[in-house]
């Protein structure tokens, strides 16, 4: 219980890992874009309270570990970083490349909660890369 937050009348720990992915899959995140949407979710999560404790972006998705006030539902908070990260992914990579609407994100994401075994999904994030292409094995079972 050392780790665990307050607020007025809750002592709290939730923890979610949470994937999102673009329209259709797109692979969308590379070079310069691949850091600035880190930094765009790294935003709107302060703005939120929500902790962003690690995140890793995949050309066609990407991973985060989100410690979520219980105050705030998940599905509340991931559609405000998803609307407003599209907003503000679509005003700053519309010079680089030609994007139309405001539509980033496909409509859904996968949510699954960090029990005890936090360590452990904080390091698939970390090396999801590694694992997609096949360099290295981890067993989270």
């Amino acid at each position: 219980m050392d780790n665990w937050q307050s607020l007025s009348h809750v002592r709290w720990d939730c923890k979610y890992h949470v994937v999102i992915v673009p329209k259709y899959r797109h692979k969308v995140f590379y070079g310069k874009s691949r850091s600035k949407v880190g930094v765009v979710l790294k935003q709107l999560c302060q703005q939120r309270g929500v902790e962003l404790i690690e995140g890793h972006a995949m050309p066609d998705h990407i991973h985060m570990c989100l410690s979520i006030p219980p105050k705030f539902s998940v599905s509340h908070t991931l559609g405000f970083l998803k609307g407003k990260s599209a907003v503000r992914i679509h005003r700053q990579l519309r010079q680089e490349r030609r994007m139309t609407g405001l539509h980033f994100w496909a409509p859904g994401y996968c949510v699954s909660t960090v029990g005890l075994n936090e360590e452990q999904i904080r390091r698939y994030i970390r090396e999801q890369e590694q694992l997609e292409l096949g360099q290295g094995y981890l067993d989270l079972a």
